[in-house]
C-alpha cells in the first residue's frame, strides 16, 4: 500500500470516527445523527481527497460541501408549533462537514481539536444550559365564555399568581357556538415545570372553556 493511499485512508477513518462521536451525542438525545454525522464527514474528506494538490480545486469542492451541507441541515430542522426544532443539529452537521475538509487535507490537529470544542459546545453548554435559571415561553390561547371572561388586567392578575406573565396580547369575541372571548400571546415563566403547573391550575378556572400552551423555546 502507498503512502498516499494510506494517508488517504487515514482522512476518511479519521473523519468517520469524528463524525460519529459528534452523531453519537446527537442521538443519546433523541436527534437524528450518529450515521449521519459520520457519512457527512467522509464524504467532506472525500471531496477534498479529490481535488488533491489543486487548491484552486480543492477550495471549490470545500465550498461546494459547505453549501451542499447547508441544504441538508435545513432538513433536520422543522416548526413544531411557534418553536423551531433541530437547529442545533443542522449546525453541528456543518460543523462535521468542516471537521471532515480538514482531516481530508490531513489537519490532524486541527480536525481533532475542532471535534473536541463542537462536543464541549454540545455536551458541556447544555448542562450548564439546564442547570441555570431560565424563564421558559410558550404561546398560549385562552378562551372564555364570554360573560364570565375576565378583563385585560384580571387575565395579567390570575397568570401572575401562578407566577407567568403575558405580551404580545390580542383578542378578540366570537358568537359561534356560543359568545367567546379569547385571548392569545406569549407567555412566560420561571422553571422547567411552570407550564406542566399552570395547565393544572388552568383547569379549575371557572369560564375557561379552552386554552392552549405551547412551549416556544424547549
Amino acid at each position: 500500500m502507498t503512502s498516499s493511499v494510506l494517508t488517504m485512508l487515514m482522512g476518511l477513518l479519521a473523519a468517520g470516527l469524528a463524525g460519529a462521536a459528534i452523531g453519537a451525542e446527537r442521538t443519546l438525545h433523541g436527534r437524528e445523527g450518529f450515521r449521519t454525522h459520520a457519512l457527512v464527514a467522509v464524504a467532506a474528506a472525500a471531496a477534498v481527497i479529490v481535488g488533491g494538490k489543486d487548491l484552486a480545486a480543492a477550495s471549490r469542492l470545500a465550498q461546494g460541501v459547505m453549501t451542499g451541507i447547508g441544504f441538508v441541515g435545513a432538513g433536520v430542522v422543522f416548526k413544531e408549533g411557534v418553536s423551531v426544532q433541530g437547529l442545533t443539529t443542522a449546525a453541528s452537521m456543518w460543523a462535521t462537514a468542516a471537521i471532515g475538509l480538514l482531516l481530508g487535507q490531513g489537519a490532524y490537529w486541527a480536525g481533532g481539536l475542532t471535534t473536541g470544542l463542537v462536543l464541549v459546545v454540545l455536551i458541556v453548554l447544555r448542562w450548564l444550559e439546564t442547570a441555570a435559571p431560565n424563564r421558559v415561553q410558550a404561546w398560549a390561547r385562552f378562551c372564555f365564555e364570554a360573560d364570565k371572561a375576565p378583563d385585560l388586567t384580571e387575565l395579567r392578575l390570575k397568570l401572575a399568581q401562578r407566577g407567568a406573565e403575558i405580551r404580545e396580547l390580542s383578542y378578540y369575541r366570537t358568537s359561534h357556538p356560543a359568545p367567546r372571548l379569547e385571548f392569545k400571546g406569549v407567555l412566560s415563566a420561571s422553571g422547567a415545570r411552570a407550564f406542566d403547573d399552570l395547565a393544572q391550575a388552568l383547569r379549575g378556572v371557572d369560564g375557561l372553556a379552552e386554552f392552549e400552551l405551547s412551549r416556544v423555546n424547549k
